[in-house]
């Protein structure tokens, strides 16, 4: 006898239909899976019958083929447990074939008949709506996220057997997913920038780049306050869109990231690696391609604290990623292509000892501040779109009695400008003027007769490359966003420019 069940797999961030045969025949008693199955799914099969068996139903003695089709793609995981157990069940006729019909199902199958969480549960059953089915049965746990997919009647189930006496007495209870609830109850502690005392030419810089999705680069001494306000960088930036919540959900689905409690990503990502990260963990890869620190940064901030001390090639492995918002990894197992629109956040010493130009502590040679500064090169530091420089603190910034600006007040600030954006770019599939290309900075970019003039005169002084020259412009926008401003003045020209400075005073 011969029972179809569909189920789903992962390739890349999409996922896609895999349709799992389970023949039984006579013959002497065996169980094959076919169809590419790594290791896990192999070991399927003791997961199935030891659960099969402890259900309180007999195993089959005849010969069990499994065909995991398409057959010419590697299926990795224990998400297939289920489907081949149901397989199986109904080639022992427990239930009506029309139970199967139209319903994707996937989940992990403890030894007792349980059902544990599975990565990926959200591109697939995405995959599963767009390919036409309406209905699918999941683990408890992975309800709630598959329940975000509209269009589709998603049922969560403990163990095997309570999902095989629904199918026999056809029997649906549907999970809900309250979205807008979800979006409202973002109660997750962010760090203020009413706790930073002083620098104020950094918040400033910190809010134009939370603004319009710029690259920041902090420079100071140690005891500055860069990583401290770095931290504080999620607690400036708009709400996530709904679009933008499950873009990063999916990614953290296919991760294993998804936390039980919390089935959509409400709060922007921030990823905050050590410099000992490798170039594979930061653009991601491994056997089976997974995503890195930049995919997981998707829609947030990937921050790297003490840059100089990150490997070389790991660093230069995100230029290209910052120009293009996504990274395609090629591996032997196959290529994937993962999304990574970030903002890159990082901070950095201005020389090994920290104190170059700030103190007479600094005894570092002319040699040692160049090596140090060498490790970070031209490419990557024109990608950045604004480079600070964060002072020591005086004593009387600490002691001043008015309250600093708070995150509430500059995340108002930054509202006003997303939202202007959002409005000049509703015909575009863009959101932030850092995604504007070169065709379209000149269409929303336009500058003066004046303005032009002090650009001109910037790029030859300071030997700008087109790159910088593009960035500038769209700096511009957006410190003319944040002053509600239609068109680019010479104040806000003048203000990008300061932005591109500190390369040409430490390199």
């Amino acid at each position: 006898m011969l029972a179809k069940v569909i189920s789903g797999a992962v390739l890349g961030i999409d996922g896609y239909i895999v349709e799992v045969e389970v023949d039984m025949g006579k013959g002497m008693p065996a169980f094959e899976i076919v169809g590419l199955p790594d290791s896990a799914v192999k070991e399927s099969k003791d997961r199935v019958r030891t659960a099969i068996k402890n259900i309180g139903y007999n195993f089959p003695s005849g010969r069990l083929t499994v065909n995991l089709a398409p057959a010419n793609t590697k299926k990795e995981g224990p998400a297939y447990d289920l489907p081949i157990a149901l397989g199986i069940l109904r080639c022992m006729e427990m239930f009506p074939n029309s139970a199967l019909d139209g319903v994707f199902f996937a989940g992990e199958l403890s030894l007792d008949g349980s059902l544990r969480a599975i990565s990926g549960v959200l591109p697939m059953v995405y995959a599963a709506q767009k390919a036409g089915y309406s209905r699918a049965a999941l683990p408890a746990d992975n309800a709630e996220e598959a329940a975000l997919v509209a269009g589709m009647d998603v049922m969560g189930v403990r163990t095997l057997r309570e999902l095989v006496s629904k199918l026999v007495a056809n029997e649906w209870e549907r999970t809900y997913a309250d979205i807008d609830a979800m979006l409202k109850n973002n109660n997750d502690f962010t760090p203020d920038f009413g706790e930073v005392k002083g620098q104020a030419a950094v918040k400033r810089a910190c809010t134009v780049a939370a603004a319009g999705f710029h690259n920041i680069l902090l420079i100071g001494p140690p005891g500055s306050g860069k990583t401290m306000m770095a931290k504080r960088l999620p607690g400036i930036f708009p709400e996530l869109t709904l679009n933008e919540s499950l873009e990063i959900t999916k990614i953290y689905s296919i991760a294993g990231l998804i936390d039980n409690k919390r089935a959509l990503v409400t709060q922007r990502p921030f990823r905050s690696p050590h410099h000992t990260a490798s170039t594979a963990s930061l653009s991601g890869g491994g056997r089976n391609p997974m995503p890195g620190e930049i995919s997981l940064s998707h829609h947030g901030i990937l921050f790297l604290d003490e840059l100089p001390e990150f490997k070389k090639a790991a660093l230069e492995a995100l230029r290209q990623p910052l120009e293009d918002r996504e990274i395609t990894i090629t591996r032997v197992n196959g290529t994937h292509t993962y999304p990574c629109f970030f903002l890159l956040a990082a901070s950095m010493n201005p020389c090994p000892c920290g104190y170059h130009g700030t103190s007479d502590k600094c005894r570092c040679t002319r040699t040692e501040i160049a090596n140090y500064l060498s490790k970070i090169s031209g490419p990557l530091l024109d990608r950045i779109d604004i480079q600070v420089e964060a002072p020591f603190v005086d004593y009387s910034a600490l002691k001043e009695a008015r309250p600093p600006i708070s995150s509430a007040d500059i995340r108002a600030q930054v509202a006003t400008a997303a939202r202007i954006q959002r409005e000049r770019y509703a015909k575009l599939k863009i959101t932030y003027n850092a995604q504007l290309s070169s065709g379209q900075i000149d269409a929303f970019c336009a500058l003066g007769p004046d303005e032009h003039k002090l650009l001109k005169s910037a790029f030859d002084r300071m030997r700008l490359s087109a790159r910088a020259y593009h960035k500038i412009l769209r700096l511009a926008r957006t410190i003319a966003d944040l002053d509600n401003a239609k068109d680019i003045k010479t104040r806000h020209l003048a203000e990008a420019i300061q932005y591109r400075g500190l390369d040409r005073k430490y390199w």
